[in-house]
């Protein structure tokens, strides 16, 4: 039962990452205008500290993150949002 040296066997199999392509939900879903007043909408796009997530994580184009942005600065300051919290989700 001797194995060739060629064969390798591994105690579990190597990961292989497979990177889903990002697409920006709202050029997919034609919304827009981002409405400032949707809080559970604009959560998406925050963590768990209430800080913006950023375009690599998202996904989402550079003209709809800065509309993402302004509604969520324009949210918080009609306390529609919170500026810090600690768990959010």
């Amino acid at each position: 039962m001797a194995q060739s040296s060629s064969e390798i066997r591994y105690l579990t199999p190597p990961s292989v990452e497979i990177k889903k392509k990002k697409y920006c939900r709202f050029k997919k879903s034609r919304i827009r205008y981002v409405d400032y007043k949707d809080s559970n909408f604009l959560k998406k796009f925050l963590n768990e500290q209430g800080k913006i997530l950023p375009r690599r994580i998202t996904g989402t184009s550079l003209k709809y993150q800065r509309k993402v942005s302004k509604a969520v600065k324009r949210a918080r300051h009609l306390a529609l949002l919170p500026y810090v919290t600690d768990l959010m989700k």
